[in-house]
């Protein structure tokens, strides 16, 4: 079957030049002239992919991407922009936001033809592999029948991609719903004043976030970002409410989770406030292997342990250091192994 791409870009020759590229590859194409057109065609159409250029009046390459994220049904659309800007700074932004490649104009033809296939693949790839992993789930302990309709609403659901360090919500964005971590890693933090990040939690496969802000009918707590390239599945607010409604067991057990994550939250608080540096780096690697990883060694970036540990980056790298010579640790990179687990659990203060 045809694949549908939509392309959306202001300059008609370029605009007329993609569209007769990719109609003589049997693809079927619908166009748009400036952005809020595109918009209102991708909800119309749902493209299997859409090419998006940056600069356009009405609405630009990023308001579209942001429009089209705020709609669940073009929310997970692959989504190539067509720019001639190829600054560092512009690049972050639209990964940031969520597109999934760049093609920087000119192009030939095919670049543009491998760029539409290698990103179909990968969403055919991630579709089918999201459908295996939700077999293995147990999304909740007890059987009942609230939960079993929960169940339901989670298999019913379609899982959203999210590349490295793509930022999945922020800090005080009004709760889509809550999101169910179906492949990958998501880290979750608040940013200080003075512009450091702390790190409230890692999350991995069947972990919940947004449930504080589900239950509490808020704004986000904290900015959630992936640390990995990940799937999520997100459950809307009305949902949960109805399925609360419905079933208060199953409100029950979210209620304790959020419970669950508020003491280790307290915990956290307490330990920054009262521990060393070296036994508050110790309790941050303990805690990443007991809780996160369960593997003796594992990937971490000294940005990402300093703003778990509220540490300063140099502080992390000197500590670490001496770890490394007392035996505790080895460390290549942002690879740490730990060689004394005891050592470390028992670190005095």
């Amino acid at each position: 079957m045809s694949k549908k791409v939509l392309i959306i870009e202001d300059h008609d020759a370029i605009r007329e030049n993609v569209v007769e590229i990719l109609e003589m590859a049997r693809y079927i194409v619908c166009q748009a002239e400036n952005g809020k057109i595109g918009v209102e065609m991708a909800l119309q159409y749902a493209p299997d992919i859409i090419l998006c250029d940056i600069m356009m009046p009405e609405l630009d390459g990023y308001g579209v991407l942001y429009m089209l994220n705020k709609h669940e049904e073009t929310s997970g659309i692959p989504f190539i922009f067509l720019t001639a800007k190829a600054e560092h700074a512009d690049l972050r932004k639209g990964m940031e936001l969520g597109a999934d490649d760049y093609l920087i104009k000119p192009f030939d033809d095919m670049e543009l033809l491998n760029a539409i296939d290698i990103r179909l693949r990968k969403k055919a790839l991630a579709d089918n592999a999201h459908k295996n992993n939700l077999v293995d789930f147990k999304v909740l302990v007890a059987k009942t029948d609230g939960l079993a309709e929960f169940n339901k609403i989670i298999d019913g659901r379609k899982s959203r991609s999210f590349k490295k360090n793509q930022v999945i919500y922020y800090e005080d964005d009004h709760a889509k719903g809550l999101y169910l971590i179906t492949q990958g890693k998501v880290k979750t933090i608040k940013l200080a004043e003075d512009g450091r990040e702390l790190m409230t939690g890692i999350y991995g496969e069947g972990d919940y976030i947004g449930i504080n802000a589900v239950l509490s009918n808020s704004t986000c707590g904290d900015t959630a970002t992936s640390i990995e390239d990940s799937m999520l599945c997100l459950v809307s607010t009305e949902q949960m409410e109805s399925v609360f409604n419905l079933y208060p067991e199953v409100a029950r057990k979210f209620i304790h989770l959020l419970s669950k994550d508020n003491r280790e939250k307290e915990d956290q608080l307490l330990q920054l406030a009262y521990h060393s540096v070296r036994k508050k780096m110790a309790g941050t690697i303990v805690k990443l292997h007991n809780k996160y990883i369960k593997n003796e060694s594992f990937n971490m970036t000294r940005e990402d342990l300093a703003a778990m540990a509220c540490m300063a980056t140099e502080t992390v790298s000197r500590t670490l250091s001496d770890f490394k010579d007392e035996k505790l640790i080895d460390r290549v990179g942002s690879k740490i192994t730990i060689l004394n687990f005891e050592g470390l659990s028992k670190m005095k203060n």
